[in-house]
């Protein structure tokens, strides 16, 4: 197996990261825990009991994150059912088994890419004219989702459902295995996490990260790599499975080199 014994950090946050290190384990690699986003609950849940009151004035609910999907559901099903005629999209198979998780299962979501503009590029979404949306996501974000729905003539409301800090946690396990030359690869799932990663290894980390592969799902995280001076940014596939297929390619590849 082309990963074993190979050291690779797993950035997504606590609570999403079992599937990917699951994988990783899988192929005889260690995974190595490092979250680079805390997900934390509201302090107001008021403005998510507003929205459960007023599910049915809506066509489609869009779920922008698994986060989004558990801290919303956690509010609105103890409190009353989905309604079955509003329709549900998201980003991603992650997405789609948090849903099923919670008996939800009819999902529009993109096949191929698991971003907005996928998701935007899909029919239901294009013809939305008249249609009323609610969009929900943590605080900040980007803004292109809603701002398409808008342009094409429908009326889009936001709801956050969570908060997002940068963790603080000690880099030190990470450096030791830089030093060890036993690091041999970081996933990076998102730009902001990508962002707090490389602030959380300080500037001894951010030398050695400058030349480990790092693996990334999207070209927009990887561009995000290249401008902070990674020199060995690896795109794969969208998801878990996109980013081991990834690993495994690569490292299938490149035998025993030393990733450092």
């Amino acid at each position: 197996m082309s990963l074993a014994g190979r050291h690779v950090v797993v950035t997504r946050p606590a609570g999403q990261a079992a599937h990917l290190a699951t994988a990783l384990a899988g192929q005889g690699a260690m995974p190595v825990f490092y979250p680079v986003l805390e997900i934390s609950d509201l302090a107001d849940i008021s403005p998510l009991l507003d929205v459960a009151i007023r599910l049915d004035t809506y066509d489609l609910a869009v779920f922008v994150s698994p986060n989004a999907i558990e801290r919303a559901l956690a509010v609105i099903l103890p409190r009353r059912s989905w309604p079955a005629a509003l329709r549900v999209a998201a980003l991603g198979k992650s997405s789609e088994r948090a849903l099923a998780g919670h008996g939800i299962h009819e999902v529009i979501s993109p096949p191929l890419r698991f971003d907005s503009e996928a998701l935007l590029e899909l029919p239901e979404l294009i013809d939305v004219a008249g249609r009323r949306v609610i969009i929900f996501r943590g605080d900040g974000g980007r803004e292109l989702l809603g701002e398409t729905l808008k342009a094409r003539g429908a009326a889009v409301d936001y709801v956050t459902c969570y908060r997002r800090a940068k963790p603080q946690l000690d880099p030190a396990p990470l450096l030791k295995l830089w030093e060890e030359g036993r690091l041999d690869a970081v996933t990076l799932t998102s730009s902001e996490g990508l962002r707090n990663f490389h602030d959380m290894v300080g500037r001894l980390g951010q030398a050695w990260l400058k030349k480990t592969p790092a693996f990334v799902p999207h070209a927009r995280i990887a561009a995000q790599a290249q401008a902070l001076g990674l020199t060995r940014v690896i795109p794969t596939g969208p998801g878990d499975d996109g980013l081991l297929a990834g690993l495994m390619q690569y490292f299938g590849s490149h035998g025993n080199s030393s990733s450092n």
